[in-house]
This record gives C-alpha cells, structure tokens and sequence, in this order.
C-alpha cells in the first residue's frame, strides 16, 4: 500500500544518504539496526501516521517498535538473503509481530525484492542455522537450510513509497539486485504492547502509538538530535541488549 509520496521518499532518502556521506561508508551494521535511535530518517519512518495506521489495522492501537534493520543492495551486486522466520531471530511469545516493510527506491522483481512462500505463515518457528557468507545481509547468516531447497516463492515488488506487511512466521528471502540503482527499504518489526520476550535478557523497544501498560521492556526513549553523544549512547546499549538477546535464544535452543 501506498504510505509516502514521491516528496517524501525524496527527503528521506536523501537525509540517509547524507549520513552515509558524512560517516564515509554505506549504511552497516550496527547502524543499519534499530536506525530509529540514530537518524531522522528512520525516526519518521517509524512513527508515520500512514504507517502505524496500517501496522495498527492489524495487531491493535498499543504498539512498540522491537527491531528494525535497513535492507540496501547496491546497483548489480549478489547480495541475498536466505529463506527464513523473522520471528526466528526475536525470541517473542505471542506470535503476534509483524514487519512493515518501507520502500525508499524502487524494489521490483529485477531489483532483488521479497520472495515469500504463501501459508507458511501458520507453521511453527522451524529450525535455524548459521551460515554466513562475503554476500549474505544477515551478519550470522541465519536461514532455512534444505526444506525449501528448488522453492522460488512468490515475488513481492514494492515501488519507491509503498509498504508490504508481513507476519513473523512467514517464509521469505530475496535474491540479488540487478537493477541500475540501490535498492533500499526499512524492515520495522512492530508488536503489540502485551507481547513479551522469551528468556533471561530484558532487550528495549520504543513505544510509538497507545499506551505500554505491560512493562515487558526496557522503554526506549525517542530520537532528539540525530548522531548525537546521546542517541549513539541510547543506540550502542539497545544494539547490545537486542544482539544478546539473539545469542542467548540461540544458544538456549542449542542445548
């Protein structure tokens, strides 16, 4: 659906890529996770109206930002990522998260969109592994390995504004980008305020609509000055707690 006009892309687009330009690099990890606490950009993706109007049809008014992560494949590379849960990665119980994501370029078919295998969102979370490679997007290479080997899905193309909605059990991966320019969209994991992490580490979340009258995290406060002392503070400890998080569920499923 439709969520920013072509005004709108413009300017967001170009605050990222102003920041990419003052740090010297494309947007990496850790900055490319839980952008919010660092960027205008992000804050406002996060909080548009259009946005949460969407995300709020679906899990209700009270909602919390978990996670997000900026998904940017450059002009004809190989980047990918392999068939996976995003639930898989965030140790949350209900199942009722759900990812927003935000298009600021065009992310068709030839530029390396999201490929889902329909139904799959009913399936239990299902098996990961790590296998990290110089072109997967995910640091830990986090996939399904061999149950859906020779599956192509069914492609998801966003134009440059558009958002897609998906559940956190569903299936999905995407493969390389062979369009002329970057392609570039914001994943925003939200939840309603009574879902709840599973296991011994307390990770944060910013409330961005209705009320948190639950408490299951650590609140996170909402960006003031971009890239400042502050907001790199607020967003290196968020960065930790969430990381931790991941390899503490990771090694508790292991044993």
């Amino acid at each position: 659906m439709p969520v920013l006009d072509a005004a709108e892309v413009r300017a967001l687009r170009a605050d990222l890529e102003y920041w990419e330009k003052q740090q010297g690099h494309a947007l990496e990890y850790p900055e490319k996770s839980k952008s919010y606490l660092l960027y205008g950009w992000a804050d406002t993706l996060v909080h548009h109206p259009r946005v949460l109007d969407a995300v709020e049809d679906v899990i209700g008014p009270d909602i919390l930002v978990y996670h997000s992560t900026m998904w940017i494949k450059e002009a004809h590379t190989p980047a990918y990522v392999r068939w996976h849960q995003d639930g898989a990665y965030f140790f949350l119980d209900p199942l009722e998260h759900v990812t927003a994501w935000v298009a600021l370029s065009e992310a068709s078919e030839l530029a390396g969109c999201m490929r889902v295998i329909p139904g799959t969102h009913r399936l239990p979370m299902i098996e990961h592994d790590d296998k990290p490679g110089p072109h997967n997007m995910i640091n830990r290479g986090q996939g399904i390995s061999d149950r859906f080997d020779g599956e192509t899905g069914v492609s998801m193309p966003l134009r440059a504004g558009e958002l897609s909605l998906h559940h956190t059990a569903l299936v999905h991966c995407s493969p390389g980008n062979d369009n002329d320019d970057r392609r570039m969209g914001l994943g925003i994991s939200f939840i309603p305020a009574h879902v709840r992490p599973v296991g011994p580490v307390k990770p944060s979340a910013l409330l961005v609509r209705g009320e948190d009258r639950y408490g299951h995290f650590l609140p996170e406060k909402r960006l003031g000055t971009p890239m400042s002392p502050e907001a790199q503070a607020a967003h290196a400890e968020a960065v930790r707690l969430f990381r931790l998080r991941q390899d503490q569920g990771f090694t508790k499923a292991a044993e």
